[in-house]
């Protein structure tokens, strides 16, 4: 199956999904297996130790993907946080010749006039539609808008996707994504017929063979429901959705307490104690970045699975709306 929208025509794919950039997760392997099997992936900088490491796998990435799209994510940090090495991370890219970068964090609008004269696309994501529209006025791209259901950083107002998909393809005149919370072809159909261009979906990847974590994290995603998050650090302004475990649990009654700092919440959400449950299989501990989608992942399955499976289920999607309206939709998502 192919759809054509501006999502499709803008990155060269032939699905309107992009693979969610996952911090740690999303290596050449997975990136390189999105795009063979129809959508773009970004690889993400800030999973690698340095620029060398992050050329090499754009490299590695290229050779795998067989001269399919593919792009990185910068998620930039505030200016004057220790660690942050946006500039250098932009050099690297534009030095290894890579067509596309999803950036997140902070506005972008100082790196845009450097990477389109480089030839790049940048698409923003942001967690609420006013984000959006001041993304598209500083000249990005694209946009991706993410809803409350979203694993990692939905932002603080917490509006579902379904609401933000609706105003945000109202209020945009550039290739709309949207995600959170979104791991079907059921609700790939129905972003679409709200207005968006294509969607985005992370957590439903996370059970992929091609994701190098341990297999007990995985389990642990299997076995989870939609109830099987939580909302973490609103009381730095950061709001985070994680998998519910002891480390959330432990999080949420320090803010509880009223004694939600950073020095006090800091030791418990570390991305390196992510990184330790990806490498053990320990999903206990650590602030694990999941969304409510996860409840859609049912197996263990190389990403081009997953992939086909949302396609079948966005093909009855289209033919349960064929016998609403008395049209072959899914004949006019392939044409149109």
């Amino acid at each position: 199956m192919a759809f054509r929208t501006p999502l499709t025509d803008l990155f060269g794919i032939r699905l309107p999904i992009i693979a969610g950039g996952l911090h740690w997760l999303a290596n050449a392997d997975y990136v390189a297996a999105a795009a063979k099997a129809g959508m773009i992936g970004f690889i993400t900088a800030a999973s690698f130790p340095d620029t060398d490491a992050l050329r090499d796998e754009i490299r590695r990435c290229r050779d795998l993907a067989e001269g399919k799209p593919f792009g990185v994510n910068v998620s930039m940090l505030p200016k004057l946080v220790q660690g942050e090495r946006t500039d250098a991370v932009f050099d690297a890219i534009i030095a290894e010749g890579v067509a596309f970068v999803e950036t997140s964090g902070r506005n972008p609008e100082a790196y845009i006039p450097r990477l389109h004269a480089a030839g790049i696309t940048v698409m923003h994501k942001v967690p609420a539609v006013r984000f959006a529209r001041k993304a598209e006025a500083v000249g990005v791209d694209a946009v991706t808008v993410v809803g409350a259901e979203c694993g990692g950083h939905p932002g603080l107002d917490l509006v579902g996707t379904i609401v933000q998909t609706v105003l945000a393809a109202r209020g945009l005149s550039i290739p709309l994504a949207v995600g959170g919370g979104i791991g079907s072809g059921e609700q790939l159909v129905a972003a679409l017929a709200m207005g968006a261009d294509g969607v985005t979906i992370g957590t439903r990847f996370l059970v992929a063979e091609e994701i190098w974590a341990h297999q007990g994290f995985k389990e642990r995603l299997l076995a989870a429901d939609e109830t099987d998050t939580a909302l973490i650090l609103s009381s730095l302004r950061n709001t985070m959705r994680v998998l519910r475990n002891e480390t959330s649990d432990r999080v949420a009654a320090i803010e509880a307490a009223g004694q939600g700092n950073l020095d006090t919440l800091l030791p418990h959400v570390s991305g390196k104690l992510g990184r330790v449950a990806y490498e053990t299989g320990d999903a206990s501990q650590g602030a694990l970045s999941v969304g409510q989608s996860v409840a859609m992942a049912d197996r263990v399955e190389p990403l081009a699975a997953i992939v086909a499976r949302l396609e079948e289920e966005a093909e009855r999607a289209l033919d349960r709306l064929s016998v609403v309206t008395g049209r072959s939709l899914r004949n006019h998502a392939a044409a149109s």
